[in-house]
């Protein structure tokens, strides 16, 4: 029964090839992504979970506000 409605509608043969289309390019892009990124910056990126409360980037910069502020609430 499905496929006799989905047969009925005109032009629905074309959305599978654009969802192929979509899926080929998201992952070639993140290939893509995978070899030309900074490998410093991923590294950088993968130890922010094990780092200590002041030991990021981010606080060691006077200028940096902070990015929740209790007081605002």
């Amino acid at each position: 029964m499905h496929k006799e409605v989905l047969r009925s509608i005109a032009g629905i043969e074309i959305y599978p090839l654009i969802s192929f289309g979509i899926f080929f390019l998201f992952f070639l892009g993140l290939l893509v992504y995978v070899f030309v990124a900074n490998r410093q910056h991923l590294h950088d990126m993968s130890e922010l979970p094990l780092r200590a409360d002041g030991a990021d980037a981010a606080s060691e910069d006077a200028d940096s506000a902070p990015l929740f502020d209790p007081k605002l609430c």
